[in-house]
């Protein structure tokens, strides 16, 4: 047991820097909406691994903090007025637009983590651990499964109620048209297309670069502001 906890250290570590945030943002903050999901994904990875629910623990634990420092990071770079990465930009620059709807601010910021994140966690994890993507393809699917898992209840618990129906059509419309499921299997693809690319240095910064703009692209479709 002390060695899993050896492993876990990073998640609390992670955990930790989330909660700070949360209880820092206002509520209705669009970043601190994205930041209360995505915390309660990290919450439940953690609770998983000290069950030994992971058969590879140190996989999943070098995956889980390298995606969520990419996040972070983000955070740190908007905080100092450096800019984030493309995928970012929209969620924060909208963060506290009135007609931007809570559900949008979510799906916004799981569109940039799972969309561009996840994929350059994958290779650095890879190369944290000295593996290839296809060792952490089981870890990926569980935390892919978990976040699907997720975004349901997300659009249930944030979609406006059936007293809203002018606000609820048009935001059903909108985020119908992008798919957690689609966008983790697109990830996968460019978590193996950069790790392909790792010794092609010019080639695999245009691929990230092209990546996180197509990426920023769609959040930024995805916080169309909605009229009251």
């Amino acid at each position: 047991m002390v060695q899993l906890e050896h492993l876990t250290a990073p998640v609390d570590a992670v955990v930790a820097r989330m909660r700070a945030l949360d209880a820092a943002l206002p509520p209705r903050d669009g970043v601190a909406v994205f930041n209360r999901v995505y915390l309660a994904v990290t919450e439940e990875i953690d609770r998983r691994l000290d069950a030994g629910e992971f058969p590879d623990p140190r996989a999943a634990t070098a995956l889980d903090v390298r995606f969520a420092e990419r996040y972070l990071a983000a955070v740190d770079a908007a905080a100092a007025d450096r800019r984030p990465p493309a995928c970012w930009r929209p969620l924060f620059q909208f963060r506290r637009h009135p007609g931007v709807r809570p559900l949008q601010f979510a799906l916004a910021g799981i569109n940039a983590h799972i969309g561009h994140d996840l994929a350059l966690a994958v290779v650095d994890a890879c190369r944290t651990l000295g593996c290839e993507p296809a060792d952490l393809e089981d870890e990926f699917d569980r935390v892919g499964d978990l976040l699907v898992s997720l975004e349901e209840r997300i659009r249930e618990d944030l979609m406006p109620g059936p007293d809203l129906f002018q606000i609820a059509d048009p935001l059903t419309h909108l985020l119908g048209s992008w798919s957690l499921e689609r966008a983790r299997d697109a990830t996968w693809a460019a978590a193996r297309a950069l790790w392909a690319l790792r010794h092609c240095a010019d080639v695999a910064e245009e691929f990230t670069e092209r990546l996180d703009a197509a990426v920023g692209f769609a959040g930024r479709m995805l916080l169309t502001p909605l009229a009251d």
